[in-house]
């Protein structure tokens, strides 16, 4: 009897955890025109954002999560980043983007100052929704805007390990940071993001970017890849 309570219990936490919705985690922004750059324009820098991640990480890293930082006024990427999961726990796609442009930035002779204050002109987009360590760094730094495709919940729903605190919530927690808020614009391209996340901890989920099943020793299981070497 006791036996059957605990996996009865077990069976309901499980449910619990299947069925949880992170708060404020719709933030669908697609189609929007912002700060007079039209939905277009956020698509082919989204799509820049994963093809940054293909050529760090190659067509289907497992940690799939890709960053750049944009100067909207000149139509240009500015830097790249990447999760290559180091061992330094920090370095997610979009610190490492921020650490990219800030070496860059010092090596062009700009001082600390005008670095902080170049955050403001720039605009961060990730290919999904940032964790609270980095969305608290973007709005540390005061970029213009925030752009990110796949999101919190999504990634919870396919077996991610995440922080369930929304870019959202983090950013109602930030007005009282100085300078302008940052605009957040959320779910962008989520048709070609979703896939890139969803293949990790669903075996049965299909490869992305024409990578292909193949035996993981280190994971266990399968993994995706493109070439045929054990992983």
């Amino acid at each position: 009897m006791a036996n059957s309570k605990i996996i009865l219990l077990l069976g309901a936490i499980a449910s619990c955890a299947a069925h949880f919705t992170v708060p404020n985690d719709d933030q669908d922004m697609s189609g929007l025109t912002v700060n007079s750059l039209p939905w277009d324009k956020r698509v082919e820098y989204m799509r820049k954002t994963n093809q940054a991640l293909y050529s760090q990480s190659g067509p289907c890293p497992f940690a799939a999560f890709g960053a750049i930082i944009v100067n909207h006024t000149a139509d240009e990427v500015v830097c790249e980043g990447a999760n290559f999961r180091t061992g330094d726990p920090t370095i997610h796609g979009e610190i490492s983007a921020i650490n990219a442009c800030t070496a860059k930035f010092t090596a062009m002779g700009m001082t600390p100052t005008q670095i902080y204050a170049a955050w403001g002109e720039l605009s961060l987009y990730t290919n999904a929704e940032s964790c609270p360590m980095c969305a608290s760094a973007i709005r540390w730094a005061g970029f213009k805007e925030y752009i990110y495709g796949t999101t919190i919940q999504h990634n919870y729903n396919v077996g991610w390990g995440v922080m369930t605190l929304s870019s959202y919530d983090v950013f109602q927690q930030s007005r009282q940071l100085p300078g302008y808020q940052t605009v957040m614009l959320g779910q962008i391209l989520t048709n070609e993001t979703d896939p890139l996340f969803s293949w990790q901890y669903n075996a049965s989920a299909p490869c992305p970017n024409g990578c292909f099943r193949i035996p993981s020793v280190a994971r266990g299981g399968s993994t995706c890849s493109n070439t045929t070497a054990t992983a």
